[in-house]
């Protein structure tokens, strides 16, 4: 008898490229090939796969083409290349940890949907995807065997804006991966002598592009250097993604432009050591599923400033300053506590130890699990 298999939608598995939705990813794929070596995964790759991204010698990768992009190769990747892929391969369900399905495939399929802010804010998503999530993304949710979620606030969002039933929905959050942690004092002085010439900062995690609200953020930073006469600094780590022009616009503006640091994209290793050497993590995006840089910041010990919009709040819980991401102000009144006020600094990271406690990676993948075991069982 064949032993059980499941195929996984991988594309997002890229080297140096690995953000908030493939980096779930990733972590879960890690633990479940090793905790269950009896079952074969099949990860399906929409280019040439990294042996990296290879965790274990029960996973056979395969190359589907076209590369997945919008909006045709999409369809083609999804409604021809993944059918297709399915029927030769026939396994007992497919795992899709970006959210996409195939609507012509005919096995149980499990995504993860991680929100659905396009639907809340289409006009931060680029045009082409755009299209294709309002089109498709209702259908994938009645297609699901069962969807999983990073949060209860993307199930809530869902199950309403989809009309799927909520017990439909499991979530299962995010972790965080074990190369964030603290680092003693003297490694957190080098960090901000290299980046910052030595002085406090501000950090900011994550890609550019509007729903990120890095313009706010910039506004924010100005208000707190008036009411701050001391030298501080403001990092922005990540890459730029789409309509980051009005971002570099606002920055060429700024009377403090001159202690403002843009890294680019940096891995893991590096990461952790900028949070760590960080005053605050200053991430108030506009909308998130998650937000995981929330949860990699209280690793590094880092105290957190977040927004108080949708699932923020309930990843972060009493362990952030909470602001309306809409008001620069409150943002500067944050970055200000945090700045003057070392014992609230101290209370907001001692939380963070105790709130970190919530999620792993370990116990994502068991809800994962738990959720495909079920359609193992009935193949």
């Amino acid at each position: 008898m064949p032993a059980p298999s499941i195929a996984v939608n991988t594309r997002l598995l890229l080297p140096g490229k690995l953000e908030g939705i493939g980096r779930f990813g990733w972590e879960v794929l890690q633990l479940l090939v090793k905790d269950h070596p009896q079952v074969q995964f099949h990860f399906l790759f929409d280019r040439p796969w990294d042996p990296q991204f290879i965790p274990g010698p029960n996973v056979t990768p395969h190359v589907l083409y076209p590369q997945a992009r919008p909006p045709l190769p999409y369809w083609m990747f999804f409604e021809w290349a993944v059918p297709y892929a399915l029927r030769r391969i026939k396994p007992a369900v497919f795992f899709s940890p970006d959210g996409y399905l195939s609507l012509s495939a005919r096995i149980p399929q499990v995504p993860v949907m991680h929100d659905i802010a396009y639907m809340h804010y289409p006009e931060y998503v680029d045009r082409a995807h755009r299209w294709h999530y309002h089109r498709y993304f209702p259908r994938y949710a009645r297609k699901a065997a069962h969807i999983l979620t990073v949060s209860e606030y993307s199930r809530q969002d869902i199950a309403h804006t989809f009309n799927v039933p909520a017990d439909k929905i499991t979530v299962c959050h995010n972790g965080s991966a074990r190369v964030f942690h603290p680092l003693p004092e003297p490694a957190r002085q080098e960090v901000r002598q290299q980046y910052a010439q030595g002085h406090p900062y501000f950090l900011y995690v994550g890609s550019i592009h509007p729903r990120k609200n890095l313009e706010n953020v910039l506004r924010a930073y100005e208000l707190f250097r008036e009411q701050v006469d001391q030298p501080h600094r403001l990092v922005l780590t990540g890459r730029k993604a789409w309509d980051f022009e009005n971002v570099i616009r606002f920055y060429g503006q700024m009377r403090f432009r001159d202690e403002v640091i843009f890294t680019g994209f940096v891995p893991d290793a590096e990461l952790n050591r900028l949070l760590n050497g960080a005053l605050a993590l200053s991430y108030v995006s506009v909308f998130e599923g998650f937000g995981l840089p929330l949860l990699e910041a209280m690793h590094a010990e880092t105290a957190v400033i977040t927004s108080n919009t949708s699932s923020m709040p309930e990843v972060a819980a009493d362990a952030a300053l909470r602001v309306s991401p809409a008001e620069p102000q409150a943002i500067a009144r944050a970055m200000v506590q945090v700045a003057t006020q070392p014992l609230l600094r101290d209370s907001l990271i001692q939380k963070g130890i105790l709130r970190r406690e919530v999620y792993s990676w370990q116990r994502t993948a068991a809800i994962c699990w738990e959720v495909l075991d079920r359609y193992m069982q009935t193949s």
